[in-house]
């Protein structure tokens, strides 16, 4: 086995036959890799396979497979140790630090090891065969180093009732036929980050399920090649200066994430990728494990990102030239403490965790949860302190193209000049990536996803009650107080 390196992974995409099914702005993409809006994705993604060959990130990047006994890239692991936990968060901040967006494989990781865990525990109860199955695809994956997403969560329909109970039974992903060697399966999966530079996509209920459910309650693994299955991109803010050339308008013209909309068109399953069929008992073990897990994942990545936010911040007010003034370094340190709260809160989820029956780790999840509670508040006011020393011009600037003109170029250059030795173009790009970050191309991946990645704020607060043990809390109290009942 040989560990990719980017421009081998970008071709691993491309020889997949077919390529998936993908349309764009109501036209069906005829070569979705070359695409101009969807190459910056692709190319955060590619980063994690060539650091893998830097002697700098080697050790961050790799750990040795208890699969294979061979050395894999850190999204391919089943996490063997608290240090593989904490490694991860130190990874996912390296990365957001380097990409300044999502960079779109932690799913694998993360889906890989609660899946690794949910199989476990049920072929413990119904005597199935689903561990080894998941095993065996997992093994593939770090064997040809590969990524593969996670869809989990439905459309929904109408929330307030159950997937049975829908009046369109497609609204949640379930069971149409089950034939001798599999099972084919219809609906969609919304929000599917970095689909279009996934190998693989692993499918999980996105909820708890009753008996008259179970067809919805399932699990498996297909290519992302496999017929029948149909992705719609997702728009994101401003993503057409993609197509527009320059880089500047870009804010971030290397890097960027992508969405999908993935419809699940009568599409066939072999009994071999499948991992839950009707244990609807688990539906909801699955849901939470996900998100509880995922949740502590926050913590390094949209830290990463926030580093470069507060970067950015703090160069333009050198540019402008309010650097030393107390305010402006006052709401920099205040951006600073916030997002070392986020890492702190994500690293201490990690150091509490905690081996598993079938031998993984799992972070603590009540930590989990609080980081990522933390992280959707916490990247919004980073934000605000971040918009308020930029200013208004970083929604009013002119184009590039406007910089770039023979005929107003000159006065583009002379009026959005900050401090004289600093070209206009440097403080043009540095507005731009701020604007990237709140609003533009970036936002979706810093600020909404903060918010609604790996569940809303409500799903936190939900779980945080659950694991605090607030019993225990209120004995403790009693003790204090002298108080014997």
């Amino acid at each position: 086995m040989a560990l990719k390196t980017g421009k081998e992974y970008v071709q691993s995409l491309r020889e997949m036959n077919p390529h998936p099914t993908v349309y764009l702005f109501g036209e069906k993409m005829e070569n979705p890799y070359d695409h101009p809006m969807v190459k910056p994705s692709q190319n955060a993604v590619a980063l994690s396979y060539d650091l893998v060959h830097d002697p700098l990130h080697e050790d961050l990047m790799t750990a040795r497979s208890h699969l294979t006994g061979q050395k894999v890239n850190r999204f391919c692991h089943i996490y063997q140790s608290r240090d593989d936990l904490v490694n991860k968060i130190k990874m996912f901040r390296m990365l957001g630090q380097m990409t300044a967006t999502c960079f779109q494989r932690c799913t694998t990781c993360d889906g890989g090891n609660i899946m690794y865990l949910a199989t476990y525990e049920v072929d413990q109860k119904f005597g199935t065969k689903y561990h080894e199955r998941f095993k065996k695809f997992f093994r593939h994956l770090q064997e040809n180093d590969l990524v593969a997403g996670i869809a989990m969560t439905d459309v929904k329909g109408d929330r307030s009732l159950k997937p049975s109970e829908q009046a369109d039974p497609d609204l949640y992903l379930h069971v149409v036929e089950e034939k001798k060697d599999g099972i084919v399966v219809r609906g969609a999966k919304a929000h599917q980050t970095g689909a279009l530079n996934c190998h693989y996509t692993v499918v999980m209920p996105t909820r708890a399920m009753s008996p008259e459910d179970k067809d919805y309650a399932i699990a498996f693994s297909i290519p992302m090649s496999s017929p029948g299955l149909i992705h719609i991109y997702g728009r994101q803010f401003s993503d057409t200066r993609k197509l527009e050339g320059g880089c500047i308008d870009m804010g971030n013209p290397l890097f960027g994430m992508q969405e999908t909309l993935l419809i699940f068109e009568n599409v066939f399953v072999p009994w071999e990728n499948v991992y839950l069929y009707k244990e609807y008992e688990f539906a909801e073990r699955i849901s939470g494990l996900l998100g509880s897990h995922h949740r502590c994942s926050y913590g390094g990545c949209k830290t990463g990102v926030s580093d470069v936010l507060i970067g950015a911040t703090a160069l333009l007010a050198q540019y402008n030239g309010v650097a030393k003034s107390s305010h402006v370094r006052s709401k920099i340190t205040e951006m600073i403490t916030l997002s070392e709260t986020m890492y702190g809160c994500g690293l201490a989820s990690a150091y509490e965790g905690h081996k598993t029956p079938v031998g993984n780790y799992m972070n603590d999840f009540l930590l989990a949860n609080v980081c990522k509670l933390n992280v959707a508040r916490i990247t919004n006011q980073i934000g605000q302190l971040a918009l308020d020393i930029a200013g208004g011009i970083v929604t009013t600037m002119p184009s590039e193209r406007d910089l770039r003109s023979p005929e107003i170029g000159k006065y583009v250059e002379k009026y959005l000049r900050g401090v004289s030795n600093v070209p206009a173009e440097h403080r043009m790009r540095i507005l731009r990536l701020i604007e990237n970050l709140m609003f533009g191309g970036g936002a979706g991946g810093y600020i909404v996803e903060s918010i609604h990645g790996a569940g809303s704020p409500e799903a936190q607060k939900t779980m945080i009650p659950r694991e605090s043990n607030l019993s225990h809390k209120i004995s403790l109290a009693k003790c204090i107080a002298g108080i014997k009942e």
